[in-house]
C-alpha cells in the first residue's frame, strides 16, 4: 500500500438515526415532499379524494411510523408514506358503483359519503398488513424469505418502478417533452455530477425540479400559474370524514380495496429491503455499523398498517412508503430519519396552507414528468439491484419462470390496458377487471409455493 496515496475521503450523506443541522433538515425534508407530492397529489385528484387531506394523512402517517420505528427498534426505518397506485383501479369501481357513473377523472372532490365508503376498505387493508406483519414478526425472517424470496421482491419492485413509465411519459412528461427532457437532464447532471460535492450534492432533485420549473416559466408561456397561487387562501381546513361501516357497498369496498394489500404487502417488503441493501453499504463505505433493517419486515408491515388505518380515519387514499422517495434516498445517501420528519411536517402544512399548497402543485406537469422518468425508473434498477446483491441466478428455470411471469404480466398489462387492469372480470369485486401489479405479484408467490411444495429436482 502506498502510504503517500491521498486518503479517499468518505462519501457525504446521513444514516437513519443522524440529525443534519437544522437548515439542511428542512431543505432536505422539502426535497422529500417535492419527490412524493406529484405521485400523491395525481392519485388523490385523479380519484376524487381532497388533495389537502391527503397530504395531512400522509405527513402524519409518515410521523408515526418514524417514531414507532425509532422507539421500538432504536433505528428509524426511513420511509415516507405517500398514496398507492395499487387502489386505482378499486377506487374507480367502488366510486362508479356508488353513484351510478364513472368518476370523472381530475373533476373535484367526490361526495363525501363516497369517500366514506372506500374509508372502511382503507380501514381494514390497515388491519390485515398489522396482522400480517404480526405474523412474520411470529415466524421470523426466514420463513418470509421462503414465501417471498429476493426474485419476487425484486421482481416486483421492478414492475412497479417500471410499470409506471407510461404514468411518467404519456400523463406527465407529454404535456412538454422538451421541459420534461431538460428537467430529466439537469437532474442527472446534479445527481452525478455533483455528488461528493458537500451538501449541495444531496439536493439533485430539488435542484433539477427548481430548474425545470424556472426554464418552464421562461419557455412556455401559461405553463406557471402564479395567479391561482395568489387567489388560494393562506390558511384552509382538511376535509375530514369518517368511515362508514354499513350501507350496501360495504362488503365490496372492503374486499376491492383489502384485497389489494396483496401487491402492497411484498412492494413494502421489496423496499424495506432495497433501503436496508443500501443502508448498510452506506454504512460499509463510511465505516460505520450496519444496521441490517431487513430484519424488520414484519414490524414495518405493522407501521404500514397503521398509516392505512390513520388514512381510513382521516378519509386520504390508501398508502404505501414510496419508492419514489427510496430512489432519492439511494441517490442522494441520505436516509436520515429526522430529514423524513421534517418532510411529514412539511407535508401537514400544506394540508393546512392553501397558497403554500398552491404553489407547489403550480409545478407543471412536464416537470414533475421529467423527475418522475428519473426516479421510477430508479426504483425498477434498484429492483434490479436487489436480485444482484442477493445472489439470484437467473440460470436456475425456477428464477427465471417466477421473474418472467412478474415481469410480463406486471409491466405489460399495466401499460398495455386502461388503469393498469387485465380483462379479467370478477363481478362484484373486480368488475373492471384484475389490476396487473397485484395480479402479477399473486402469480409469483403462487409459482413460488409450487416450487416449495413440489422441489424441482436440482434442489434435491
Amino acid at each position: 500500500m502506498n502510504k503517500n496515496a491521498p486518503m479517499k475521503s468518505a462519501p457525504m450523506g446521513y444514516m437513519p438515526n443522524d440529525t443534519p443541522p437544522m437548515l439542511q433538515t428542512i431543505l432536505l425534508g422539502f426535497q422529500h415532499v417535492l419527490t412524493m407530492f406529484p405521485a400523491t397529489a395525481f392519485v388523490a385528484a385523479f380519484c376524487g379524494f381532497h388533495v389537502g387531506t391527503v397530504l395531512l394523512a400522509s405527513g402524519v402517517s409518515t410521523i408515526v411510523a418514524l417514531y414507532l420505528s425509532r422507539r421500538n427498534i432504536g433505528n428509524f426505518i426511513p420511509l415516507f408514506y405517500g398514496s398507492s397506485f395499487s387502489y386505482i383501479a378499486a377506487y374507480q369501481g367502488i366510486s362508479s358503483a356508488v353513484m351510478g357513473t364513472p368518476y370523472a377523472h381530475f373533476s373535484g372532490p367526490l361526495p363525501d359519503e363516497v369517500i366514506s365508503v372506500m374509508q372502511a376498505g382503507i380501514v381494514i387493508t390497515g388491519l390485515i398488513n398489522i396482522v400480517v406483519g404480526l405474523i412474520i414478526r411470529a415466524v421470523g425472517k426466514a420463513s418470509v424469505d421462503k414465501v417471498l424470496p429476493p426474485v419476487i421482491t425484486g421482481s416486483v419492485a421492478a414492475i412497479i418502478g417500471f410499470g409506471l413509465a407510461k404514468a411518467a411519459v404519456v400523463d406527465l412528461a407529454s404535456n412538454n417533452f422538451l421541459i420534461a427532457f431538460i428537467t430529466l437532464i439537469l437532474t442527472i447532471m446534479f445527481s452525478v455530477y455533483l455528488q461528493g460535492k458537500g451538501f449541495i450534492g444531496m439536493l439533485p432533485v430539488l435542484l433539477g425540479g427548481v430548474a425545470g420549473y424556472l426554464i418552464s416559466a421562461i419557455l412556455v408561456k401559461g405553463s406557471v400559474n402564479f395567479q391561482s397561487v395568489i387567489a388560494a387562501d393562506i390558511l384552509v381546513r382538511p376535509n375530514i370524514t369518517l368511515p362508514a361501516f354499513s350501507g350496501p357497498y360495504l362488503i365490496t369496498a372492503i374486499v376491492s380495496i383489502s384485497i389489494m394489500a396483496i401487491a402492497t404487502i411484498p412492494e413494502s417488503t421489496a423496499h424495506l429491503y432495497q433501503m436496508s441493501l443500501y443502508i448498510d453499504r452506506f454504512a460499509e463505505e463510511t465505516g460505520r455499523e450496519k444496521i441490517h433493517l431487513d430484519k424488520n419486515v414484519g414490524f414495518n408491515l405493522v407501521l404500514d398498517g397503521i398509516g392505512d388505518f390513520i388514512n381510513g380515519l382521516f378519509g386520504a387514499t390508501a398508502g404505501t412508503n414510496y419508492g419514489e422517495n427510496n430512489s432519492l434516498m439511494a441517490i442522494t445517501r441520505n436516509y436520515s430519519g429526522p430529514a423524513l420528519i421534517a418532510a411529514g411536517v412539511i407535508s401537514i402544512v400544506l394540508g393546512f396552507s392553501g397558497q403554500l399548497a398552491a404553489l407547489v402543485g403550480s409545478i407543471p406537469l412536464a416537470v414533475s414528468g421529467g423527475l418522475a422518468i428519473y426516479l421510477f425508473g430508479v426504483i425498477g434498477m434498484q429492483g434490479i439491484a436487489l436480485m444482484q446483491e442477493n445472489n439470484v441466478s437467473m440460470f436456475q428455470p425456477k428464477n427465471l419462470a417466477i421473474g418472467a411471469v412478474i415481469m410480463v404480466v406486471g409491466i405489460g398489462g399495466n401499460i398495455a390496458y386502461t388503469n393498469g387492469l387485465l380483462p379479467i372480470i370478477v363481478p362484484g369485486v373486480f368488475p373492471s377487471g384484475l389490476p396487473a401489479i397485484a395480479t402479477a405479484a399473486v402469480l409469483g408467490i403462487g409459482l413460488n409455493a409450487v416450487f416449495l411444495i413440489f422441489k424441482p429436482s436440482s434442489e434435491m
